[in-house]
C-alpha cells in the first residue's frame, strides 16, 4: 500500500483566518518565500501575479482559495525534505508582505517529512517550476 502525497504546504488555523481576511482586503492573494532579502526568510505574501515568478521559483503548494505558495529554487533544495506551515504572529515584520500594516507578521514553522513521505513525493515528482505550465499545483 503506498502512502498519499503529503501536502508540502499548511497554514495554521490563524494562518488561514488571516489569509482570508487579507483576501477580503485586497483580492486573490500570493505567497513568496525566498532565503533571505525582506526581513530575513519570511513568507511574503502579495496580491496575486503582484510578484512575478520565473524558472527559479517552485511552487510548493496552494492554500485556502487557491493562494499559490511559491519558494526560491535555490531555498527549495534546502528545504525539500520539510513540510511547512504559514502561522501569523503577533509583531510587524519590516518587509512588503500585505499583513505588515497590520500588526501581525507571516511565519514559517516546518517539520521533516517522514521517510515513508519523502518516497511518495519522489515517486510524484518534481514540483512546477514557475515557467512551467500548470499541471500539478496540488503538490
Amino acid at each position: 500500500m503506498s502512502l498519499a502525497v503529503p501536502a508540502r504546504i499548511l497554514a495554521t488555523p490563524e494562518g488561514e483566518a488571516w489569509i482570508e481576511r487579507l483576501r477580503a482586503k485586497h483580492g486573490d492573494l500570493m505567497f513568496h518565500q525566498s532565503g533571505g532579502c525582506c526581513d530575513g526568510s519570511a513568507p511574503m505574501c502579495f496580491c496575486a501575479g503582484e510578484f512575478r515568478v520565473g524558472g527559479q521559483d517552485v511552487l510548493l503548494g496552494t492554500l485556502t482559495g487557491d493562494t499559490q505558495v511559491w519558494i526560491g529554487a535555490a531555498q527549495f533544495e534546502y528545504w525539500r525534505h520539510t513540510q511547512v506551515t504559514i502561522d501569523v504572529v503577533p509583531g510587524r515584520g519590516s518587509g512588503m508582505s500585505l499583513e505588515a500594516p497590520e500588526g501581525v507578521r507571516f511565519i514559517i514553522r516546518s517539520r521533516v517529512f517522514s521517510d515513508a513521505e519523502a518516497e511518495a513525493l519522489a515517486a510524484a515528482g518534481e514540483p512546477r517550476r514557475g515557467d512551467a505550465p500548470p499541471g500539478n499545483e496540488s503538490r
